[in-house]
């Protein structure tokens, strides 16, 4: 891959250039996504569907049998995954095993790219669980979704010009300063801008292109601003939590204004982090993996 030089004067577009494998999702979550949009689905197509992706199934098994759900008995197929869990939680569950799948090769000296995760994981939990505080939400798996991918345009960053960024977190480092503040400075925008213009690529919903673009900065979110005021307080309590980390060095700013936009109170922080702790690991785990076990689960079809 070529690596590119950036100026004030390149945009987000621009660095997405040339990142062909970056430039659409896995044909599995199409698929998925497909089904679970088509009125006409029925579960068996979308369980057909998930199963035709050994690795994935297993993935998404282990994630329901996890602390992340705590159900009192085993669920062992994808068709009773899909009715305990439902349709659309279990396509937003693959979108963010999806979106995994897609950065390799990005120096390990740069960034160990399982602790990226697991601070990713991290907000993902903590916005599912702060979510659940809001007794109107019905789908809190896409608060899980949106906080697995808050961060994914630093992973650009990494993966395109890897001196530079590195340039950039020395940088943030040495000056105190915030990492994406140090990017706008350098490159005359940040991670949160560059997420924004690859979700858009990828066309997923519009309320995850705006909480990955205003994450750090709730009150300007317009359509979604409760999306993503919730990502934006989960973000800070992983930073806090310090479980992993995108190459932040420091806990981001709060906007005042997230809790009053949220609606819960601040005292759900403390049973939040305990919930955080029990169910990280797990979760980590079954996303991220053991390569070996993905390559294990291709060569045998899980059942449906």
């Amino acid at each position: 891959m070529q690596l590119c030089e950036v100026t004030m004067n390149n945009r987000p577009e621009d660095l997405l250039k040339g990142l062909v494998q970056l430039s659409s999702l896995p044909v599995i979550y199409s698929k998925i996504n497909e089904a679970v949009s088509n009125p006409r689905s029925s579960m068996k197509d979308i369980s057909n569907i998930i199963s035709d992706d050994p690795g994935l199934t297993s993935r998404l098994l282990q994630i329901v049998n996890s602390a992340f759900y705590s159900f009192p008995s085993k669920i062992e197929t994808v068709s009773r995954a899909l009715f305990i869990v439902g349709t659309q939680q279990v396509r937003d569950l693959a979108l963010a095993t999806s979106v995994m799948s897609l950065f390799k090769g990005i120096p390990e000296d740069l960034v160990n790219m399982e602790s990226f995760w697991r601070h990713s994981v991290a907000c993902g939990i903590g916005a599912k669980i702060l979510a659940t505080y809001r007794r109107c939400e019905m789908n809190v798996e896409r608060f899980f979704a949106a906080g697995i991918i808050h961060d994914i345009g630093r992973l650009v960053l990494y993966k395109k010009i890897p001196e530079k960024a590195r340039e950039m977190i020395l940088r943030s480092r040495a000056e105190g300063k915030l990492l994406y503040a140090v990017e706008k400075e350098t490159i005359g925008y940040d991670h949160s801008d560059l997420g924004r213009v690859l979700v858009g690529f990828w066309n997923l919903p519009p309320s995850l292109e705006e909480v990955v673009a205003y994450h750090h900065a709730p009150r300007n979110a317009r359509r979604y601003p409760v999306e993503t005021a919730v990502v934006h307080i989960a973000d800070i309590i992983a930073h806090a939590m310090q479980l992993g980390s995108s190459g932040e060095h420091y806990i981001p700013c709060l906007d005042e204004k997230a809790w009053e936009i949220v609606g819960i109170p601040a005292s759900v922080v403390s049973p939040t982090i305990d919930q955080i702790e029990r169910e990280v690991n797990d979760v980590v785990q079954s996303l991220f993996g053991n390569p070996d076990n993905d390559e294990e689960c291709k060569k045998k079809k899980v059942s449906v």
